[in-house]
């Protein structure tokens, strides 16, 4: 049972990152009947540590309180893919996870993880701006930069700010089930719910590009969701050869057309689940879908549940 949860830093940490496992897991939501933890930040270099934003905290705890954690969450920091970490504080994150707790990184966080030996072999998320770096030093580790979050036993690590929202909403959903999550959710004014094998929300995946060629056409593709259309006739509107658009397309989005458009299909599809009491058949219509079946169909490859049920996660037993 997820009770003790302590969040570690570093010299140089992201106030905005460590605020996300604070948000979650550090407020007293007991008045309206969500779960409390017993939560605590710790320091793994001494009292008073300089943060990213240029002011200072000063912590209570140090790296003995990482022995009693149920869940320790290590968030991002300016140096953290280039510098090095005490020794003291690797051991504390192995010995956790040897007697059965768990360990959290937020963005660049992974990195500690990775220093630890604690990803040898697992899958692991990072931001896409990192993945290079992380995979030059660490071989051993398989990372994934194209997702937000990967559960990997003990391991859980996310990508950008965002995504380590989705982790934590997503260990709290583990624990307490989606009532709670869902409630928590709420309070923070974010979505309840995204797939850890969502693709991180990059419009153009290689960061030395400057070219945007496919920009008007997405916006396009956005607005026609329920059209059926051809790479031929995308390619026509962006006025390129339909061989030169999809490799556009490609660099750029990070994706295919046929992916994209599936991709912002199923987001549609949820948001009217969430938001609308629109029936299956409607909601297939206004998605491109075409019929329930065909909506079903698709909803369950990409976030293996089936709209009922994700209507009943998030909207209540009731709307059934």
């Amino acid at each position: 049972m997820l009770e003790n949860v302590a969040v570690v830093l570093l010299d140089g940490v992201h106030p905005f990152e460590l605020g996300v496992v604070c948000e979650v897991f550090g407020l007293d939501r007991s008045d309206e009947g969500l779960p409390v933890y017993d939560f605590a930040v710790a320091s793994a270099e001494g009292p008073t540590l300089n943060t990213h934003a240029g002011f200072s905290v000063r912590l209570e705890h140090g790296l003995e309180r990482l022995e009693s954690a149920d869940l320790i969450a290590v968030p991002a920091g300016q140096t953290y893919a280039a510098r090095e970490y005490p020794p003291e504080l690797l051991d504390a994150l192995c010995r956790a996870v040897d007697r059965g707790a768990r360990v959290l990184s937020v963005c660049s966080g992974v990195f500690v993880l990775a220093a630890a030996g604690l990803l040898d072999g697992r899958r692991c998320a990072v931001h896409w701006r990192h993945a290079d770096e992380l995979a030059r030093r660490y071989p051993q580790v398989k990372v994934e930069p194209d997702v937000l979050y990967v559960d990997a036993g003990p391991v859980i690590t996310s990508a950008g700010t965002a995504a380590g929202i989705d982790a934590c909403l997503h260990l709290v959903r583990e624990e307490h089930g989606p009532e709670v999550a869902n409630a928590i959710a709420r309070r923070m004014v974010v979505p309840p719910h995204r797939d850890g094998g969502q693709a991180q929300y990059i419009e153009r995946p290689l960061p030395r590009s400057r070219c945007d060629t496919v920009g008007e056409v997405l916006v396009w593709m956005e607005r026609h969701l329920d059209e059926e259309v051809t790479v031929e006739q995308l390619a026509e509107r962006a006025h390129m050869s339909p061989r030169t658009f999809a490799r556009r397309f490609q660099q750029e989005t990070g994706t295919t057309p046929y992916r994209w458009i599936l991709r912002q299909r199923v987001l549609l599809a949820q948001q009217l689940l969430e938001a609308t009491d629109e029936t299956m058949d409607t909601i297939a219509w206004r998605t491109g879908f075409g019929n329930a079946a065909a909506l079903r169909h698709q909803f369950v490859r990409s976030l293996g549940t089936t709209p009922q049920a994700y209507r009943r996660t998030f909207k209540g037993p009731e709307a059934a």
